[in-house]
């Protein structure tokens, strides 16, 4: 059987995968400045790396926004574009193992979906996500780089910044502990650090996203939520998910390769009932 290439082609980054059969080739990223030149840099080196003969690929499937650029075959290969929320959801399922499950996708911004493997529903987003962190940590920090944000964010404290239950009054709530946040930023100490801030900033996106996850979870009555996306890689978010989840009574599932969610799902549409549009 032919090898199925999926690609997700983003504004900067190109993500890349392929399967044979039920053998999945490592899969692989590469970023430049421009979409198609993000593509084609991916795709030969995909091949290269894996020693793919482009005989051997049998389909390219491409997705995501830098999709809409591409008007033609790519290496004269059989090349379909695919519905990124269909790839969201099918490359979610397939790395987290799960039947069924509420998708995050956490991108510059946010996308929410659900799906049980022959469909995939659109349930609703969120413009917080890595474009807020990157442009807040701009302008109150003077970073740019996701890299030297998390850098700076270690050993920052939130509760200096953030507003929490138990600032605003002795004791805690019915249903919430004191430590959970009462409002983001809402404080700013004046002893705060530029960690502090950092890791205010880090908090203030995983807990909008998280309740955005939570809300979506409770309208289809689902408790598992997979995270996905470059931002939930992101490890300094993973303990805000954790508290958040054990909160409310749902499971964020962050799977390996979960950044490259979408780029499976490209490639896994070919043996579902997904529409795609061949270029």
């Amino acid at each position: 059987m032919g090898i199925v290439i999926g690609i997700d082609i983003g504004g900067s980054t190109t993500k890349i995968v392929g399967f044979q059969e039920n053998k999945a080739f490592p899969p692989l990223l590469v970023t430049s400045s421009d979409p198609i030149s993000s593509l084609f840099g991916a795709f030969g080196k995909f091949t290269y790396d894996n020693a793919i003969a482009i005989p051997e690929i049998q389909k390219v499937v491409i997705t995501g926004v830098g999709a809409s650029c591409v008007t033609s075959p790519i290496y004269g290969l059989p090349t379909y574009r695919a519905a990124e929320f269909d790839c969201i959801g099918l490359g979610a399922l397939y790395l987290s193992g799960l039947k069924q499950a509420v998708i995050a996708s956490l991108g510059t911004g946010t996308a929410v979906v659900y799906t049980d493997g022959s469909k995939v529903e659109y349930l609703g987003g969120t413009g917080v996500g890595g474009g807020t962190l990157v442009g807040l940590s701009s302008k109150m920090l003077g970073l740019n780089h996701i890299d030297n944000i998390v850098r700076l964010a270690q050993g920052g404290l939130a509760e200096h910044v953030d507003l929490t239950i138990g600032d605003m009054m002795n004791g805690e709530l019915p249903q919430l502990p004191a430590n959970f946040t009462a409002s983001n930023f809402g404080k700013m100490d004046e002893t705060a650090t530029q960690s502090d801030i950092a890791m205010g900033i880090f908090n203030l996106v995983a807990q909008v996203v998280g309740m955005i996850c939570i809300f979506a979870a409770r309208n289809v009555n689902n408790t598992d939520i997979v995270l996905t996306g470059n931002l939930s890689r992101i490890p300094t978010m993973h303990p805000v998910f954790e508290i958040m989840g054990k909160q409310y009574g749902v499971h964020f599932i962050i799977p390996e390769d979960s950044g490259f969610a979408t780029a499976y799902g490209a490639a896994l549409c070919v043996s579902g009932d997904f529409h795609l549009e061949e270029i």
